[in-house]
């Protein structure tokens, strides 16, 4: 079942990490069980809707080293 997630009213932020290269994701986390994700070069354009739990697993994936070096 797919379900779509109203994100007019979302308060996007980029990572502390983020060098301003252009190359950066936006997240809104005041959404209750999932993580809108968008490319931050494009804030007008789409956004991905990911459980919470899929988007924890993959950043925990990152902080770890299972995509190589990124």
């Amino acid at each position: 079942m797919t379900s779509r997630v109203d994100l007019s009213g979302a308060s996007w932020f980029k990572s502390s990490y983020s060098n301003n290269g252009g190359t950066c994701i936006e997240v809104a986390p005041d959404f209750p069980g999932v993580t809108p994700v968008r490319d931050s070069k494009d804030p007008e354009g789409p956004a991905l809707v990911f459980t919470a739990t899929a988007f924890a697993a993959f950043v925990s994936g990152v902080k770890m080293g299972e995509f190589g070096s990124i």
